[in-house]
């Protein structure tokens, strides 16, 4: 039963319990509760701490890959279109300066 709820907790808290503060509340409130005895905690709020921070990269990387998805649909400039144009306009206004010189 223990074990159970234990598993139970780690997946369904996991996801909300980020920090160790909060990990160490909830499980203190379970030992005051006697589901979950002192020996057991210490190894419950590692448990907690490691599920919680697996589901935050996988929401990040879930995040990270529809934002791209959303900017390539977009079609926006990038940061190395931006630069490409900068150059670009770099290189002609020192041809045209070379040749107004020449002008003279």
């Amino acid at each position: 039963m223990r074990d159970m709820i234990k598993k139970g907790l780690a997946l369904g808290l996991g996801a909300a319990i980020t920090s160790k503060e909060q990990a160490e509340k909830v499980v203190e409130e379970l030992v005051r509760k006697g589901e979950l005895n002192r020996g057991e905690s210490k190894e419950f709020v590692k448990e907690l701490i490691q599920k919680g921070e697996e589901t935050q990269q996988k929401v990040d990387q879930m995040i990270q890959s529809r934002l791209q998805k959303m900017l390539s649909e977009l079609n926006l400039a990038t940061k190395e279109d931006i630069k490409r144009l900068e150059d670009r306009i770099s290189e002609l206004e020192k041809r045209q300066m070379k040749t107004e010189g020449e002008d003279i």
